[in-house]
């Protein structure tokens, strides 16, 4: 049914004529003739009948006028539902524990007005395909894909180097080490349930494994955080890496140690993925607000994988210089 028709038709019925409802509607008064017709011939029957004084709705009309307002409130409902900044903005992190949640959160908090929805998604692919259809309009994700190999109108920036901690029991042989060499780990179990082959968390890994020489393995079920941290806490043997902002709980007898990683820090490299052309003022905001925001140690010496050394080729959030 056309709207506009439909909108046409309740103009007419309050003003009475339709000279007025043209003028009120900014239309000529043939086109709301037009209009109307239409409507009546879309609804096989007669809305008006017209008079010396304008236009008096028929019964059908009047039967058909608080239908007709019903619908124009849902098409607004609707139109609203999607305008910039009346819904809120959808943001995938891949997991609430780690640094890019708490940099959401922190956003949430320097911006309280404005409504969040998180989402969890599995990967780097499947969250750019979601920016992509405009399922979601933003993601926090390692990006291991070049900018030629992203879709068109998909733009990226750099928001945060998170350096990574040595997670280990009281039993490890660096439970008691201040710091730790990336080079020092060879010859460690390190154990990282869960690292799917083909994400960008596993690519990471693997490339940090190969620069030092590292001992790094995804073996058994990941039966989830828990069930690693009990693990590490009865073990003299086994150990984990997990980024510095990754916030972890467990029981005081675990007596779990982070132990920093230095001389080089590997450093994760998170960025923010989202649409040119979405026009959210929120995610604008969130832009701004990651643009402010120190992206990461500064006076460190720090690895990354290559595919992470890339020149940028875009603005970054807030158009801070990276």
């Amino acid at each position: 049914m056309d709207l506009d028709a439909v909108r046409t038709f309740v103009a007419v019925a309050d003003a009475g004529q339709f000279k007025e409802a043209a003028a009120d509607l900014a239309i000529t008064q043939q086109a709301v003739s037009k209009r109307v017709a239409a409507l009546e011939k879309n609804l096989g029957v007669r809305l008006f009948t017209r008079t010396a004084r304008g236009a008096r709705l028929t019964i059908d009309g009047r039967a058909f006028l608080p239908h007709a307002r019903d619908l124009l409130r849902a098409a607004e409902r609707a139109a609203a539902s999607v305008r910039p900044g009346r819904r809120a903005l959808r943001v995938d992190v891949i997991n609430p524990r780690i640094a890019p949640a708490h940099l959401l959160r922190d956003f949430h908090r320097a911006h309280p007005g404005a409504e969040l929805d998180v989402v969890t998604l599995f990967d780097a692919d499947t969250a750019i395909e979601a920016v992509r259809s405009g399922a979601i309009d933003a993601s926090f994700r390692a990006v291991i894909r070049s900018p030629q190999q992203l879709p068109d109108g998909i733009e990226t920036a750099r928001v945060l180097d998170e350096p990574h901690e040595l997670l280990t029991g009281p039993a490890h042989a660096f439970a008691t080490a201040r710091t730790v060499t990336p080079d020092r780990l060879a010859g460690h179990r390190i154990w990282i349930p869960g690292m799917a082959t083909g994400t960008e968390w596993a690519a990471y890994y693997t490339e940090l494994a190969a620069a030092f020489g590292l001992t790094i393995d995804a073996i058994g079920p990941n039966f989830g955080t828990e069930a690693l941290l009990d693990a590490l806490a009865d073990s003299p043997a086994l150990a984990t890496l997990v980024g510095e902002g990754t916030r972890l709980l467990w029981p005081a007898e675990y007596d779990l140690r982070r132990i920093p990683v230095h001389h080089p820090t590997p450093v994760y490299p998170h960025s923010l993925i989202w649409r040119a052309d979405n026009p959210h003022p929120a995610l604008t905001a969130l832009r701004d607000h990651l643009g402010s925001t120190p992206r990461g140690p500064r006076d460190t010496e720090t690895w990354t994988p290559a595919w992470a050394q890339r020149p940028p080729v875009t603005r970054p959030p807030g158009g801070a210089t990276p």
